[in-house]
């Protein structure tokens, strides 16, 4: 199924050449990009119309569970007839084992794991692969 972008407006501004280069570079297999722009200046509606004409299941990464919520209902907006979902971690915090040679330092592993459930963020990020909505 085609990813149907759904918006009360058309790409505005810079929003057409960003969302041209973005495209250009992915499909020359540019590994590494980035779109930079202040709060409010529509990147997620942007990378919205990047995935709708790249039209691949994507994933979107989020530093934080607020940014990742909202980020899940723009995208669930942008794409009512298409699989959006999200996934949090089941760790609030996780500091892998280390050794840093150049102090002899050794920081052990630690975790925080959540005791309480997130809804629909705690289901696994099936939704890359699905064709449906959940």
């Amino acid at each position: 199924m085609p990813f149907q972008l759904t918006a009360p407006y058309p790409p505005a501004g810079d929003q057409p050449q960003a969302i041209d280069e973005l495209v250009a570079g992915l499909r020359a297999g540019q590994r590494h990009q980035t779109l930079l722009g202040v709060t409010g200046s529509g990147k997620t509606f942007t990378v919205a119309n990047v995935i709708a004409r790249i039209g691949k299941p994507t994933l979107v990464l989020s530093h934080n569970k607020t940014l990742a919520a909202q980020l899940y209902g723009e995208f669930r907006q942008y794409f009512p007839e298409n699989a959006v979902g999200y996934f949090i971690s089941y760790y609030d915090y996780y500091q892998p084992e280390a050794y840093v040679p150049s102090t002899n330092t050794y920081i052990a592993k630690d975790a925080s794991i959540k005791t309480t459930s997130t809804g629909c963020g705690s289901r696994p990020p099936r939704c890359c692969s699905s064709a449906t909505t959940w």
